[in-house]
């Protein structure tokens, strides 16, 4: 009998909502079949399975919230195995028992009642839990999709490693406790192909203040609405950001008319191979190579240490139905603006889809917020960690600028950049906006 447990689909999360099963018991279920789609701190996910066997028995409701990661929800029976019966064991049966032994102890004392009860000699202590037995060679491994994860990552084999979980299930701890687990901030797992950073001393987590109870107005007409998982994690992480890190904010304007003049010749170039570049592309392109160009920026707060990136992983922000999320364009630097539109594009409609896959959306070492397409004219955006800086790119409009002591009227975007000031220094900030604003009034550094 296979017990499987709620996964943990991404570095933050602790529980999730099963949102909806997709087997019924009695079903057959291979490796990779979707078992349920599950609603993460991060999105909506489908959770495929890594066992094989026949379902037995669902232990968790469709529709169930603050399913703790690591608690059983379903079983599955091997071929080999009788499937277990579906109904449990009446909780009245418990009862009877306990009555029983109640009833025994009083007749005993009845019949000796001069002698006092003997003192109860101390029970012996449970032994402690064996650990799993050594594996044939060639046996399959049982484990949580994280810790193979993880264990990937490492260069772990799986094999080698003695589970603690149900029935010798190999879990995250036991990964871990190998002693060579790939570098993580607060149990996040480094994505693949990333750059591993060297592991920091753990910090303090800032205690966040719980919000203030608010009740409704009750001579206002309204509804109460219960949080999803994303929003609830949206709302403590950018809580603990605000809280936690220095934000400066620096603002530059930029004229885009040689872009958008670019852009059009290559729009005409790629429509044989139905590509179409955003403004948006070009901007994620301009700051990936400006933070090439200023790696001061292109780096990680990490309590006595700096971890400084050597390739630019733009995280993008995409409004999803269930919250915000930040699909990764990596290696945003090296990648021609062809690729980056069409990457861009799936992505997108991945993450409103939620059908994003972790390693899609964790990481990155630095974001971009575009609400131009809004008619925003400026903002400031609240950086995402453990990243130390985040774009906020407003809308392109037209506006009156004076060139040559000429008074011209050109198209001018404003984009504001948010750095963490415990790793980023003004001055240092300043260069990568000069940077970025340098390579969109000059396009065709963006093509050479």
């Amino acid at each position: 009998m296979t017990d499987v447990t709620m996964p943990a689909l991404s570095p933050t999360m602790e529980s999730g909502t099963l949102s909806k099963w997709l087997v019924a018991v009695g079903d057959t279920v291979k490796s990779g079949d979707v078992l349920a789609e599950i609603e993460t701190d991060k999105a909506s996910m489908e959770f495929e399975s890594i066992d094989e066997g026949v379902v037995t028995e669902i232990l968790v409701e469709a529709g169930t919230e603050e399913v703790a990661v690591g608690t059983v929800i379903l079983r599955l029976a091997g071929e080999d195995e009788a499937p277990a019966p579906k109904a449990k064991a009446p909780p009245k049966a418990e009862t009877k028992t306990e009555e029983k032994v109640t009833e025994k102890a009083p007749e005993k004392t009845e019949k000796e009642p001069e002698k006092p009860s003997p003192k109860p000699e101390p029970k012996a202590e449970a032994p402690a839990p064996k650990a799993a037995p050594a594996r044939a060679e060639g046996e399959r491994v049982v484990a949580s999709p994280l810790a193979r994860r993880v264990a990937a990552a490492s260069g772990i084999d799986l094999s080698t490693v003695t589970g603690s979980g149900p029935g010798g299930r190999v879990v995250l701890a036991d990964v871990e406790a190998m002693g060579s687990a790939p570098a993580m901030e607060a149990g996040k797992v480094a994505p693949a192909g990333s750059p591993a950073p060297a592991p920091a001393p753990a910090a303090e987590k800032p205690a966040v203040a719980k919000p203030a109870a608010v009740e409704p107005l009750a001579d206002v007409p309204h509804r109460v609405e219960k949080l999803g998982n994303v929003r609830k994690v949206i709302a403590r992480r950018l809580t603990e950001a605000k809280q936690s890190i220095p934000h400066i904010y620096l603002t530059v304007d930029v004229q885009l008319d040689a872009l958008l003049a670019l852009r059009g010749q290559l729009n005409a170039a790629l429509a044989p191979r139905n590509i179409k570049l955003s403004v948006n592309d070009m901007v994620i392109k301009a700051l990936a190579l400006g933070l090439r160009q200023v790696p001061t920026c292109n780096v990680s707060f990490a309590g006595d240490n700096l971890i400084v990136y050597d390739r630019a992983d733009i995280s993008v922000a995409v409004a999803a139905p269930s919250g915000l999320i930040t699909p990764i364009i990596v290696g945003a630097d090296a990648k021609p603006m062809s690729v980056i539109a069409t990457e861009m594009k799936a992505l997108a409609e991945k993450a409103r889809e939620g059908k994003l896959q972790p390693h899609e959306y964790q990481g990155g070492t630095a974001s971009l917020s575009n609400l131009g397409m809004f008619g925003i004219k400026a903002f400031d955006a609240v950086i995402n960690p453990p990243q130390a800086m985040i774009l906020a790119v407003g809308a392109g409009e037209k506006r009156a600028v004076v060139v040559d002591d000429e008074l011209r009227v050109a198209t001018v975007m404003s984009i504001t950049g948010s750095f963490d000031h415990r790793a980023i220094d003004g001055a240092d900030g300043a260069q990568l906006m000069q940077a970025v604003k340098a390579l969109i009034e000059a396009p065709l550094g963006l093509v050479a």
